[in-house]
């Protein structure tokens, strides 16, 4: 006969609360939960590893006496979350454990590289100059608006500014899913993006639920914040004036970033029908609808009220527009985890100084074919 263990009831509520729901919704997979909570019954150990696999919990919270009390690791800069959370989710907080652990290995590849520290990690401060700054980083990065003019659209130009980021150096991962589960999806209104500051092994992530529109400006806002030395998790929009110091700054250095003030103002055309001159300036500067309403405000183009309600309309217009497939499986993956990241994991992998179960733990799959395949894609093998 199993033998049963005793969980405390308010873990069990806890455990179901942190996943986002209450006892109901988990009573159908967990006929005894009820019984468990009121402490008529106790589940066996298996149970319970079942229950904690269906609530994200580790199974070892359960057994404390009370509730733990988990906080983001890195500053916390959200401002709309927690109109949808009360609490960060257990997707949120795995994607940035699972993160910092990648960040973790890769730091000590570099170390063993004998890669010196990136020198514009960092290097700005909040007190700097935003268009000089902006200009300093597209310098750095590559990220110029004649070569942007070159790319047909704007999805080519986020795909070119994650590569040139990963290039210089930044780790840059997008992904929708929590590690490679596809049945854990994560919720943009959540967060949209997060940095993870260090001088060898920088990383941005960003949430690949977001509209594309909205990636480009959260890159530009993540690595407004690599450059200021400053890890965080974000939501920020650039519709939105956030609270935070910080974050004001970020939000206008990535606005600069993306369309440069006095370009803007050369190019901008009053006289021109708005919304297609809107649409104009988007294929010009290679950067969502969005981005420029916002620009065209901060020139004076368009007051306060008028902003507003033509934001929230090109916002719902962007959202209705259906999403593409997935795409080749391997680069989505290379995406995923950074090329850069999956590179440097294949090499130590193949050199044998990482071993394949650990590449593949990394990496969140477990066919040792797609570690191949990868490899391949990524140019090593």
């Amino acid at each position: 006969m199993a033998s049963r263990v005793y969980i405390r009831p308010k873990l069990l509520i806890w455990a179901c609360e942190r996943a986002g729901f209450d006892l109901a919704h988990f009573k159908s997979h967990f006929p005894q939960l009820g019984a468990w909570v009121n402490e008529e019954k106790k589940p066996t150990l298996k149970q319970l590893e079942r229950f904690a696999k269906a609530t994200r919990t580790p199974v070892g919270f359960l057994f404390l006496q009370e509730p733990p009390i988990e906080n983001i690791p890195i500053p916390d800069f959200r401002i709309m979350a927690s109109k949808y959370y009360d609490r960060p989710s257990p997707d949120l907080l795995d994607t940035i454990y699972i993160c910092q652990q990648r960040q973790e290995w890769y730091r000590e590849f570099e170390m063993f590289e004998g890669a010196e520290r990136l020198p514009f990690v960092g290097s700005a401060k909040i007190s700097d100059n935003i268009v000089e700054t902006a200009a300093r980083i597209r310098t750095e990065l590559g990220f110029e608006l004649e070569q942007r003019r070159q790319l047909s659209t704007w999805t080519e130009a986020l795909r070119h500014f994650i590569q040139l980021a990963d290039e210089k150096g930044v780790l840059v991962m997008v992904n929708g899913v929590v590690g490679s589960n596809n049945r854990r999806k994560l919720d943009a209104r959540e967060f949209r993006g997060f940095s993870l500051v260090d001088a060898l092994a920088p990383l941005v992530f960003i949430n690949g639920t977001d509209t594309k529109a909205a990636q480009m400006f959260t890159l530009a806002h993540e690595l407004a914040h690599i450059w200021l030395g400053e890890s965080g998790v974000s939501d920020s929009d650039v519709g939105f004036s956030p609270r935070q110091d910080i974050e004001q700054w970020c939000n206008r250095l990535a606005a600069e970033l993306l369309v440069p003030i006095d370009a803007l103002k050369q190019t901008y055309n009053a006289a021109t029908e708005l919304h297609k001159e809107i649409a104009r300036l988007a294929r010009h500067f290679k950067v969502s609808t969005l981005v420029i309403l916002r620009r065209i405000y901060d020139i004076g183009g368009l007051d306060q009220n008028e902003y507003w309600d033509l934001y929230e309309m090109e916002l719902e217009r962007l959202l209705a527009i259906p999403r593409g497939k997935g795409g080749n499986f391997y680069l989505t993956l290379a995406a995923r985890v950074s090329t850069r990241f999956a590179r440097a994991l294949v090499i130590s992998t193949l050199e044998g100084r990482t071993l394949h179960r650990d590449a593949l733990g990394l990496l969140g799959f477990s066919k040792l074919a797609t570690f191949r395949e990868l490899g391949n894609k990524v140019g090593v093998l």
